[in-house]
Formats: C-alpha cells, sequence, structure tokens
C-alpha cells in the first residue's frame, strides 16, 4: 500500500515477514496481520495565538483488536506520517502480546513541532484532534498514552475532551494522566524502569557484574532520563548520555541527580552543564561500554554504523532503532540484543495497570506497582530467552514469534466474519 509506504512501515513488515517466514505461518494470517484493522486520517484546525487558522494533519491506527482494546500513543512530531503510525501500531500489537496483555496494537499522532506552540495553542490542537478521533477511542476501544513530544498534560486534555463529549468523567479513556484525575503511581518512569529490569536480567544471564556495568544512553527525555536515574541507583556506572544536539561523557561516571537537576529542572543544556565532555550521537554510540541503550527515534543504528558498536548488551528503548541490516551486523559481533518489543514494554504495562486501576475504580501502592512490572517483565524476558535457546534464533525474532503467534491463535479461534 503506497499510503504506507515509508522506511519505518517496510522495516515493521521486513522483520514480520522474517518471523512470519520462520514460524510458517498460515499466508491468510500473514495478509492479515501485516495491515491495520483501521486508519484514520484527520485534519485538524487550529486557531493560533494571532488569529490564523492553521490546519495539520492527524493520525490513528489501530493495528489489532483481536486481543482486546487496541493500545498505543500520541506523539507530536514533525515527521509524523501514516507509514510510521501504522508501524508503531503493529509493534504495539507484538509487544502487548508478549507481555501477555489483553490488548491489541495502536499509535496516534499529529505532524507538529509541539515546541513551536503556545500552552494554549497545543491545548486547543489536543482538544480539536481528539474531537476528530472521538469515534474511534474509548476505554472498551482504544486507549491513547503519552508518546514523543506529548506528556500527562496532553493526556488531561484529551480525557477530558472525551468526557464532555459524553456528559461523564471517563477517567479510562486515556493512561498516562496526571494522578488527580486517574493516573497511576509509577507511570513516568514505568519504561525507564522496565528497560532496567530487562537489563538487569541479560546481566544475570551473561553473568556481568552491576557493579563493573557501564551505561551509554542515547536520548535523555522521559525514557533515558528514568533508565539512567534507575541504573546508576542499582549500581551501575551511567558514562555518557545525549539528546537531539549530542552528548556529555564521562568514563568516571556522570552525576545523574545533578544532571537531571540542571537539565530537567532548570533547563541548561547538556553541553551547558559541564558535567562531561562534549560529542556527537555517532561519536556517543560508538563508545565502548557494557550496555547501549538507544532511547531516542527509530533506525539510528544501521549497516554504515553498526559494526562500530562496542557495546555488550543493547537494550533497545526506542520503538525501531535497528535497521535489519544492522540487527545481522550485531549478531555477528555476538552483541546481545534486548528487542523493542521486549524492552520498552514497560510503557504499556504500567499503563495496563492503569487502565485496570481506572475501570475498577481501586487504586494500587507503587510498591506493588513495581512489583507486578517485574514480575510481568522477568517472566517475559525468560520466555523470550528460553525459545531463542530452543529455536536457535535471535532474542529479536523470539520476541515477535511469541508475539505474532498470540495474535495468530486469536484470529484462528475467533475466525473470519461474516
Amino acid at each position: 500500500m503506497h499510503e504506507l509506504d515509508t522506511p519505518t512501515f517496510r522495516l515493521a513488515v521486513a522483520q514480520f515477514d522474517q518471523a512470519a517466514e520462520a514460524m510458517e505461518l498460515d499466508h491468510n494470517l500473514r495478509e492479515r496481520l501485516k495491515l491495520p484493522q483501521r486508519s484514520l486520517i484527520v485534519s485538524v484546525p487550529v486557531r493560533m495565538d494571532d488569529g490564523r487558522v492553521e490546519v495539520y494533519t492527524g493520525y490513528r491506527v489501530q493495528h489489532d483488536s483481536s486481543r482486546g482494546p487496541s493500545k498505543g500513543g500520541i506523539r507530536y512530531h514533525p515527521d509524523v506520517n501514516l507509514g510510521e503510525v501504522a508501524a508503531l501500531a503493529m509493534w504495539m500489537t507484538w509487544k502487548c502480546a508478549l507481555a501477555d496483555l489483553p490488548y491489541g496494537g495502536a499509535k496516534g499522532g499529529v505532524a507538529i513541532a509541539p515546541k513551536q506552540l503556545s500552552r494554549p495553542e497545543l491545548e486547543r490542537l489536543t482538544r480539536r484532534y481528539t474531537a476528530e478521533i472521538f469515534p474511534l477511542i474509548g476505554p472498551e476501544k482504544d486507549v491513547p498514552a503519552p508518546d514523543v513530544g506529548t506528556d500527562a498534560q496532553v493526556m488531561a486534555w484529551i480525557m477530558d475532551t472525551y468526557s464532555q463529549q459524553v456528559g461523564y468523567s471517563v477517567p479510562g479513556v486515556v493512561t498516562g494522566k496526571p494522578l488527580s484525575i486517574g493516573g497511576s503511581l509509577g507511570r513516568e518512569e514505568a519504561t525507564g524502569r522496565g528497560v532496567v529490569y530487562v537489563t538487569m536480567e541479560a546481566l544475570r544471564h551473561l553473568k556481568l557484574d552491576i557493579r563493573n556495568t557501564t551505561v551509554v544512553i542515547q536520548g535523555f527525555g522521559n525514557v533515558g532520563a528514568h533508565t539512567a536515574r534507575i541504573m546508576q541507583e542499582s549500581g551501575a556506572r551511567v558514562i555518557a548520555v545525549s539528546d537531539v544536539n549530542g552528548g556529555i561523557h564521562n568514563s568516571s561516571g556522570l552525576d545523574i541527580p545533578e544532571l537531571l537537576t540542571r537539565y530537567k529542572t532548570r533547563g541548561q543544556s547538556l553541553r551547558d552543564t559541564k558535567l562531561g565532555d562534549w560529542l556527537s550521537n555517532d561519536e556517543l554510540l560508538q563508545l565502548d561500554c557494557t550496555v547501549l541503550v538507544p532511547a531516542a527515534l527509530s533506525e539510528v543504528i544501521t549497516e554504515r554504523n553498526a559494526a562500530k558498536l562496542r557495546c555488550r548488551i543493547l537494550a533497545e528503548g526506542a520503538n525501531g532503532p535497528t535497521t535489519l541490516d544492522a540487527d545481522r551486523i550485531l549478531q555477528d559481533q555476538g552483541i546481545f540484543i534486548i528487542p523493542d518489543i521486549l524492552a520498552n514494554s514497560g510503557g504499556v504495562i504500567v499503563s495496563y495497570f492503569e487502565w485496570v486501576q481506572d475501570v475498577q475504580r481501586f487504586f494500587w501502592k507503587a510498591t506493588d506497582i513495581q512489583e507486578r512490572l517485574q514480575d510481568i517483565l522477568t517472566s517475559a524476558f525468560h520466555r523470550t530467552l528460553q525459545f531463542s535457546v530452543s529455536k536457535k534464533t535471535s532474542m529479536r525474532m523470539a520476541a515477535l514469534m511469541s508475539g505474532i503467534d498470540k495474535v495468530a491463535q486469536a484470529h484462528l479461534h475467533r475466525g473470519l466474519y461474516p
């Protein structure tokens, strides 16, 4: 489908085809699972502060709902397009199935640079976008969450707009909300905490001591920042972090609490914090370290730079950070890959917890959430590892095959309507 034909969608389909071939998946099912179940493109007119009306393009794609409501983030980014959103929705389907959550995958977004909008403009954009995708979303249908360029405040506006439309408060329509309106403890840090939990299991599997572990993180947004903090609290040494402009490196270990204070609280740039030596994102990816965490955007590890990576473990905090060609090079180098649909699934797992709490109107303690998150992720890691060893395949293929198989079973049992 030419509308979906983007590099990210081609990568998602190529990964799926590879896994489906290895599984000998039924041809009819392959064709069904390759394309999204439902795609919506909307125009989002917004009155700007100066009185002009700008029209932006928004998307919501539901890849599969055979196992339950669809689930997935909403991103505000200039590069958002239908193919990217469809690819992310597909990955969400496999991610939810791998973690054994009763969800299918979805994704949404608006092609916009959110930092160029004032807060009132961002609110008007969000409310109009919500009104446009209103027929598709709901606690039993499709549950959005934060993603690149969106946060708890954006989720609050979506929840309020949806609630105004139906005439009563519906906290379960989104996850990642503020605590005051039905958000969950532990949601903000969930993806980063999940990256740490699976990395710790990988270190144990490879018999590597956490105290001698060095960590490099590309991307210092929500996922990267929490991963850095929790890795350091767990005893590892975080030696480099970066954002879109570049990064800082300190071989003795960065002072993460101080860095977070200066970068997140005071708004200093990474370079201005002067807590490490400045380096480019390309240089950062090539640092000698135990664990490399790409936690930015898709396809940053390619055929061009894969052979230069010098990590022992690659924990994919971002969605689709490694191309198929790069994947083969990394495997030949013996790098242990924790694939994105496993490594970054902490966010959707705690989103699931939030949704359950909203629906039941019964809220859990932070310790309950952390324990349940660790339990689900540890179990998913070892199931994937066991599958990888027994089938003599990579961790990525093992994760994809496990997730795809669960969705395939749901389709086979439900049949084809009519």
